[in-house]
């Protein structure tokens, strides 16, 4: 596994104040934040609260019908993601604009609404750009927007789904070959690229967390120095690293800021757009029914994994 992950488990550490002012201290220091001790002292309790409600939260999903699942996960992934903020930004929250979502939806949906289709638009100021930011260094365009199947396509666990009602696959595993990970050469062909002109390509995107051997596509991978700005990306319930098949803009986009926005349009459609998210649930008529349903399964388990990955990275 990526990191010594056992679920809720592992975020025992975080819930004691003395460890969190601690944490928060040498997280400060890290980027150079004045009065690294006073500042930890104001943050710990904020902090250890905004990991113990996200944790309720998605605990009160796991137990929930799915027609509230949406509702819960969005939440608890924002509190958690302002825990994370608070390592990096001991303001926040400075001002109002902040505290706002940072995307938008359309409210009502057109006749002959389909999932995959549907957009969600980036906003100048809220959550979304903040922690885009902040936690990943990356500016988002205001006005840039992404459909739900270009944000499918770069969960990992979502591949086998793709694979019987689309007939792709989205990802492909990334083996183990004496005691290194291994790109299968088949990828060549996807990315039409040569093995150095790969190996350029890809390591220029990892922020040198990716060092490849002189021979074939072997690499080690260090994630001591995870940014999740890496096109590797693991699946947690294979328990393997894979690698995305299609090199488009979306290459490097963080995965947490992915479960972000899908959470965000469906606990929007699953608060305003009752009928129609009724009617999916209920009768099933088509693949939104498998993906929806499949993804809020995956990002019950995977978003409070990414969240400790980057919190102990």
């Amino acid at each position: 596994m990526t990191v010594d992950y056992n679920g809720w488990k592992s975020y025992a550490c975080f819930f004691s104040a003395e460890y969190c002012q601690l944490y928060l201290k040498n997280q400060y220091k890290k980027c150079n934040i004045e009065n690294p001790e006073q500042k930890s002292y104001e943050n710990c309790y904020a902090f250890l609260y905004y990991l113990e409600h996200g944790q309720i939260y998605y605990q009160q999903a796991e137990n929930s019908p799915l027609i509230l699942k949406p509702i819960l996960l969005f939440y608890g992934l924002v509190h958690l993601i302002k825990a994370c903020i608070l390592t990096v930004d001991p303001a926040y929250p400075e001002t109002t604009s902040v505290l706002a979502h940072g995307v938008s939806t359309r409210k009502r949906k057109k006749q002959n609404y389909q999932f995959f289709q549907d957009e969600v638009k980036f906003q100048k100021n809220g959550l979304f750009p903040f922690m885009s930011e902040k936690m990943f260094h990356m500016k988002q365009l205001e006005g840039d927007k992404i459909t739900m199947e270009e944000l499918l396509e770069l969960i990992p666990e979502l591949d086998d789904l793709f694979l019987v009602h689309e007939s792709k696959s989205t990802f492909i595993p990334i083996s183990t070959q004496q005691g290194q990970l291994a790109i299968p050469d088949k990828i060549l062909d996807y990315y039409h690229m040569t093995e150095e002109r790969l190996k350029e390509f890809l390591t220029t995107r990892s922020d040198n967390q990716i060092e490849f051997s002189s021979e074939g596509l072997l690499f080690q991978y260090d994630k001591k120095t995870f940014t999740g700005l890496s096109p590797i990306k693991f699946n947690l319930e294979n328990n393997a690293f894979v690698i995305p098949l299609k090199k488009e803009n979306l290459f490097e986009f963080p995965e947490l800021m992915v479960h972000y926005l899908l959470l965000y349009n469906l606990s929007m459609i699953a608060r305003y757009e009752t009928e129609w998210w009724s009617e999916m649930t209920k009768m099933m008529p088509n693949r939104d029914y498998p993906f929806i349903k499949t993804f809020l399964d995956i990002t019950l388990k995977k978003g409070p994994f990414l969240i400790y990955e980057y919190l102990m990275n």
